[in-house]
């Protein structure tokens, strides 16, 4: 499986580092020093499947490029930084990254994460399924990965579309964390904890109240369930 990926790095030892390693691999690859460049590089015509993002970038940095980014576009983004505080994942998982790996990376983990981001997103949009899930104010596409409420778009990440969808499509059921996570993630282990931020995420974009949700709820000690939606969900073919 190729692919189009863009790398957004400016230092260019390590820029082309990842772009050897993805070439190897028969991805094609193109870098950007910094997040002005890339935002050039998205808006010319090149449909990317995948963004490679570093946060230490001069001028724009890496939060302030992905928040941009994710106000027009859910091109998978993978960061890839030397920024390993939780603070740092946290906050780039809140904003629409997919993926978070710390440098110094295996090079082997880089190349098989963005596969795996990929190969999920074309999975996606390779479903043939045109419905559109309405619950209260708000409609996921599952088609599109479009999300509204009250016919405005809400920015959402690759992988909080395959949390929401997931949880969606299996309404009325509890899940655990793990798979929860062996679903959304495409593989059976990881930081489940992981979860539990993508779920705070989706709260804050969905619910009226994310203290106190409607939709997406906690089943203690078992795990989430997407709530009964009755009346108020109907999937639409478009």
């Amino acid at each position: 499986m190729h692919g189009s990926i863009l790398i957004v790095e400016d230092v260019s030892e390590m820029a082309d580092l990842i772009k050897d390693n993805l070439e190897f691999e028969g991805f094609e690859a193109l870098t950007a020093g910094s997040a002005e460049a890339a935002l050039l590089a998205l808006s010319g015509g090149t449909d990317f499947d995948l963004v490679i993002l570093d946060l230490n970038l001069p001028g724009m940095d890496g939060f302030e490029f992905l928040q941009k980014l994710r106000r027009q576009d859910r091109t998978p983004v993978m960061i890839v930084s030397a920024r390993g505080e939780d603070s740092d994942v946290v906050t780039a998982l809140g904003i629409g990254a997919d993926e978070y790996l710390i440098k110094p990376f295996s090079p082997k983990a880089l190349v098989a994460r963005a596969r795996a981001l990929i190969r999920r997103s074309r999975d996606y949009q390779a479903s043939g399924e045109r419905k559109a899930i309405r619950f209260g104010s708000c409609e996921l596409d599952l088609d599109s990965g479009i999300l509204t409420r009250d016919g405005e778009r809400l920015p959402l990440s690759s992988r909080e579309f395959s949390v929401l969808s997931y949880l969606i499509r299996e309404e009325g059921k509890t899940h655990k964390p793990e798979e929860i996570y062996e679903a959304a993630w495409s593989r059976s282990f990881g930081d489940t904890t992981a979860v539990g931020i993508y779920i705070q995420r989706l709260r804050r974009k969905i619910e009226d109240d994310p203290s106190d949700p409607r939709y997406i709820l906690t089943v203690r000690g078992l795990g989430y369930c997407f709530a009964n939606l009755g009346e108020a969900a109907k999937a639409a073919e478009e």
